[in-house]
């Protein structure tokens, strides 16, 4: 019996040995879950992608991308994310586009709920299918003044930076399109080029490859300055309209993040692995590539850098009449 008993107190304290382990163990230490807000193929989808696959380097566990779209500037994704746990093993990969879900009633927090991470961005321009017969953006914007509101337009969701270049597009040549919605760039690229809409407004990352494989014809930057592409040079639209500089630029900050409330040592193992691989030259040569500007700001920098864009984008929307949600009730000051 004393065998026994010494055998049972030695298991005992073995299991508690295990079970302390097992609670000790350093983060990460099981598979990470990325969920994009916006479809497949898009630019915040492909940039979220190529990072974890960098990151991954860097962590003693793998990171799996799905997508998790719908609801109102990517709210759905968000919400996912904001229902799992804050222990780091649920990110969101997310852009710009989303700090207007909660003026457009989509989401009821500000955007400092998450800790994020800037990978970077690309410029917007709008694009036509190459059998479109508007061959410059004048001759776009002037059938638009002629039949108001009856052009489709896809720019991804609402809410999206996309949309709102098409809204700035809209207030600063006084032309009116027929926005449709799409869930993110990719599919409304798809439906440009199916003739669903007469054009298109997402990032010249997005549209590189139409445009250079003749699917798409660009009509100008939604930026001060024009662009080299597909051997030509796509031109500023503001050298055409001269109002548009109270309107844009609006600039793309794509990347992911975790909830701000998720543990310091969370923060500093994904904040590690990023400063890692947004070092590597496989990132600087992808950006380089695929269009892209390398941002690589996370944490308290990256925040400032968001809630600026929140103040910006929501009081933007809320000029253009685009808002359901009043920007001060949040607590979102005016720019």
């Amino acid at each position: 019996m004393k065998f026994n008993l010494v055998k049972l107190a030695a298991a005992a304290a073995l299991a508690t040995g295990l079970g302390t382990a097992a609670t000790a163990q350093d983060y990460p230490f099981r598979d990470i879950t990325t969920a994009v807000v916006w479809g497949a193929g898009g630019g915040t989808d492909s940039i979220n992608r190529m990072i974890m696959a960098e990151m991954e380097k860097h962590l003693p566990v793998s990171i799996n991308v799905i997508n998790q779209t719908g609801g109102v500037a990517g709210s759905n994704g968000m919400v996912y994310v904001q229902n799992q746990p804050d222990d780091g093993y649920t990110l969101v990969g997310l852009s710009e586009s989303n700090v207007t879900a909660a003026v457009q009633g989509g989401w009821d927090q500000r955007f400092d709920f998450w800790y994020p991470f800037i990978v970077g961005g690309s410029p917007d321009l709008i694009s036509v299918p190459a059998d479109s017969p508007y061959t410059t953006l004048q001759e776009l914007v002037d059938a638009a003044q002629a039949a108001p509101g009856t052009i489709p337009a896809a720019a991804s969701g609402a809410g999206s930076i996309h949309h709102l270049n098409l809204l700035a597009i809209q207030n600063g040549a006084d032309a009116e399109f027929l926005f449709v919605p799409y869930g993110g760039s990719a599919p409304g690229q798809e439906a440009a080029i199916a003739g669903e809409v007469a054009l298109v407004v997402t990032s010249l990352a997005e549209q590189a490859a139409l445009i250079e494989g003749g699917l798409l014809r660009p009509l100008a930057m939604l930026t001060e300055d024009s662009a080299d592409i597909g051997g030509g040079t796509v031109p500023s639209a503001f050298d055409i309209y001269d109002g548009l500089d109270a309107y844009l630029p609006l600039k793309q900050a794509i990347g992911f993040a975790i909830h701000d409330s998720a543990s310091d040592e969370v923060k500093a193992a994904l904040g590690a692995a990023f400063e890692q691989a947004i070092a590597s030259d496989v990132v600087a040569e992808w950006a380089a590539a695929n269009n892209y500007d390398v941002g690589g700001q996370y944490g308290e920098e990256a925040q400032v850098i968001f809630t600026t864009l929140e103040a910006n984008f929501a009081y933007t929307l809320q000029e253009l009449g685009a808002t359901t949600v009043d920007p001060m009730s949040l607590g979102i000051e005016r720019p």
